[in-house]
C-alpha cells in the first residue's frame, strides 16, 4: 500500500497550539502605564530642576485609575500582581524615576493595607474610597530622634476605645504635602517598648503637616521628601489591627525591595536605550569603524539583563512566599523559609541597587560628553543622579549587617537536598 505525503500546511495546522498562531492581547494596564510613562518623561527635566511634585504624571496615572491597581476588584480595584504593578514601576522609571518611586511607595502602602486591613471594616471602606477617588497614600516611618529606623519609634499614640491622636517629628515624608493619606508608625502606648509599634492611617483633613525642612536634593527631586511636624487624630479603627513588626516583615519591606528594585531597573533600562541609541548613531556615521564603545555596551545590556534576572527571581519568591501564607499560619511557617525568604529580598535591595549605578556609570562611558551634559538625546546625568539614592534607601551597610545575621541563623541544607 503506498502511503500517502503528509500536507505539510495540513500537519502545521494540526501540530501547531493555537497559542503559537495568535498574538495575544496588550493588558490594558501596560498600554495605560506607557502613555502615563510618556507623560512623565515629558515633564520629567523640570520636574528635576524645579525639585516639584510630578503633578501631570499623576494626573495621568489617575486619570487612567492606575492608583488602584493593586486593589482588589471587590474594592474597584484592578487586582493587579505585585509582578504587574511591578511592571508598570518600571515603565514609569524610564520616564521619570521621582514619578515611579513616588507610585512604588503609594503601592507599599495599599499593599500593606490590603494585606493587614482586610478584617476591618474601616480599612476596606479606606480602599473603596482610594479606587473612587484615586487617593495617593505617603508613609511616615522614620523618626528625628531615631533616624531611619523604622523598626522603633519614640513617638506614641494617645488612644481610647474611640479615637486617636498622634504627634511625630519625620525628618522626611515623601510626598507628604501632596498624599491624601499618610501611614504613620508609633509606639502603642506611652508605656509601650520601642519596637512594640502600630501602624496608623492618618487622613489629611484629620492632619496638620508643619514644614521642618527643604528637599534640595541631588536626585529623586521630584519625591519632595521633605520633614515635617505631623500631629493627627482621628478614630481609633483607623490603626491597623497588625502589629507593626509583621506587617513589616511580612508586606512592607518585601514589597519595598520588589517595587523599588522594578524602580531602578527601569532607570537603568532607559540609560542603556540612550546608549543604543548614541551607539547607533556612531555607527551610521563613521561607518566601518570599530568603536570601543560596543564593549562596553555589551557590558552594560548584560548587567540589565542580571538585574531583570534577579528581580524575575524575586517576583517568584515573592509569589511562593505570599501563597504560603495563605495555607500556613506565621507561626507554622518553617524558620529556615522564613530567614531565606528575608535575606534574599535583602541581597534583592542591595543587589540591584548597587548594579544599576554600575550600568549608567558604563552608559556614561559610551556616550561621553553627550552623556553628560544635560539636554542632550543622550543625556544620562539625572539618572546617575536618581540612582545615588538607591544604596541609600534603607542604607545597604544596615541591610548587609541584618543580611549576614540572617545568614548565620540559617542552617546549610543536607547533601542531596535542596
Amino acid at each position: 500500500m503506498n502511503t500517502p505525503l503528509p500536507d505539510p500546511a495540513a500537519s502545521a495546522a494540526a501540530t501547531t497550539p493555537a497559542a503559537l498562531t495568535a498574538i495575544e492581547p496588550e493588558p490594558a494596564w501596560r498600554a495605560a502605564a506607557q502613555r502615563c510613562a510618556a507623560v512623565a518623561a515629558q515633564f520629567a527635566d523640570a520636574v528635576d530642576s524645579e525639585a516639584r511634585f510630578p503633578t501631570e504624571a499623576f494626573t495621568a496615572l489617575k486619570r487612567e485609575r492606575l492608583l488602584s491597581a493593586m486593589v482588589p476588584a471587590a474594592y474597584g480595584g484592578a487586582s493587579l500582581s505585585l509582578a504587574d504593578v511591578g511592571a508598570i514601576c518600571e515603565t514609569l522609571a524610564q520616564g521619570c524615576a521621582s514619578t515611579a518611586m513616588i507610585y512604588a511607595m503609594h503601592q507599599i502602602q495599599v499593599a500593606c493595607i490590603d494585606e493587614h486591613g482586610s478584617e476591618s471594616p474601616w480599612h476596606r471602606q479606606l480602599l473603596a474610597q482610594l479606587c473612587e477617588q484615586q487617593w495617593l497614600f505617603a508613609s511616615a516611618t522614620s523618626e528625628e530622634t531615631i533616624g531611619g529606623n523604622m523598626r522603633t519609634s519614640a513617638c506614641s499614640v494617645e488612644a481610647d476605645s474611640e479615637r486617636f491622636s498622634i504627634e511625630k517629628l519625620a525628618p522626611t515624608i515623601s510626598y507628604g504635602a501632596h498624599a491624601d493619606a499618610i501611614l504613620v508608625t508609633a509606639r502603642r502606648t506611652a508605656e509601650s517598648a520601642a519596637s512594640d509599634q502600630v501602624l496608623i492611617v492618618a487622613l489629611r483633613e484629620q492632619t496638620l503637616l508643619e514644614k521642618r525642612g527643604a528637599w534640595d536634593s541631588m536626585g529623586m527631586r521630584g519625591t519632595c521628601s521633605e520633614g515635617f511636624r505631623l500631629v493627627a487624630t482621628g478614630l481609633a479603627a483607623q490603626i491597623l489591627p497588625t502589629p507593626f513588626a509583621e506587617i513589616a516583615d511580612q508586606t512592607m519591606l518585601p514589597v519595598s525591595h520588589t517595587l523599588w528594585a522594578s524602580v531602578w531597573t527601569g532607570v537603568a533600562a532607559d540609560a542603556v536605550n540612550r546608549a543604543k541609541a548614541f551607539y547607533r548613531a556612531q555607527a551610521r556615521s563613521k561607518p566601518g569603524a570599530n568603536s570601543p564603545a560596543g564593549v562596553r555596551l555589551a557590558h552594560a545590556v548584560g548587567l540589565l539583563q542580571m538585574m531583570q534576572a534577579r528581580l524575575s527571581v524575586a517576583l517568584d519568591a515573592a509569589r511562593a512566599a505570599h501563597a504560603a501564607r495563605l495555607h500556613e499560619s506565621q507561626a507554622d511557617a518553617p524558620l529556615a523559609a522564613m530567614l531565606g525568604f528575608a535575606s534574599d529580598m535583602n541581597t534583592l535591595k542591595t543587589s540591584i541597587s548597587t548594579i544599576a549605578l554600575d550600568v549608567v556609570h558604563e552608559v556614561m562611558m559610551i556616550c561621553g560628553m553627550a552623556g553628560y551634559k544635560n539636554g542632550t538625546p543622550y543625556s544620562v546625568g539625572r539618572h546617575l543622579r536618581d540612582l545615588y539614592s538607591a544604596p541609600l534607601m534603607i542604607n545597604n551597610d544596615r541591610i548587609a549587617q541584618n543580611t549576614a545575621s540572617l545568614l548565620l541563623a540559617q542552617r546549610p541544607a543536607a547533601p542531596g537536598r535542596a
